[in-house]
């Protein structure tokens, strides 16, 4: 995983509520045996619509994702955090994530970015208004800003997330840190236990 540390880019809207894990990437996508592809599939029922947001060329750039309250909910499948990063993706803004999906994120490196109702209220209507919206994403201070709408807030992160993100630590990342203390203990393991094989 790539350390993450300020996201700054456009934003597409989706002003939709308990949007869950079945929406973000639907079960017929779940038969894929990699964890790449899955951007094709992302919100695939709904982008047969042709307003929907993701089919507006204005929006073809944006790296970050403002949606409506209770993002993410649903079961536990790691797809829905792929498909997004896979689409480009970097950072969902939202007023509340389902606890599984936030955790999920945090791990693949996308930036939960959790705001108050108020605060997600303003960036959807602005980033509506306006695709060119540029919006900055700091993990080290916790802020999320918005200069030319003259917004600034801050978000909660507790102080493992930020180091696995600012660090690129995905979980074989924080393993591979005790790497040397691994071996030592492997070393000097009874002979009859069981071994990793090579």
């Amino acid at each position: 995983m790539e350390p993450v540390r300020t996201i700054t880019g456009t934003a597409m809207p989706l002003d939709r509520s308990d949007v869950d894990t079945d929406q973000i990437i639907p079960a017929e996508w779940l038969k894929r045996v990699e964890r790449t592809g899955f951007g094709e599939g992302l919100f695939g029922a709904w982008r047969k619509d042709r307003t929907f947001a993701l089919n507006d060329d204005r929006y073809n750039d944006a790296t970050i994702l403002v949606a409506g309250p209770n993002f993410g909910t649903g079961s536990s499948r790691e797809h829905a955090v792929w498909a997004l990063t896979d689409y480009g993706f970097r950072a969902v803004i939202s007023p509340r994530f389902g606890d599984i999906f936030r955790n999920n994120s945090t791990k693949a490196g996308l930036v939960p970015v959790q705001v108050g109702a108020e605060v997600g209220a303003r960036l959807l209507a602005a980033v509506a208004d306006d695709p060119s919206l540029e919006i900055t994403i700091e993990i080290e201070k916790g802020l999320v800003s918005a200069p030319a709408i003259g917004l600034e807030a801050s978000f909660p992160m507790d102080e493992f997330t930020r180091h696995r993100l600012l660090n690129g630590l995905d979980d074989i990342g924080i393993t591979l840190q005790h790497a040397e203390a691994i071996d030592t203990f492997e070393a000097s393991r009874p002979s009859w236990l069981p071994t990793a094989s090579t």
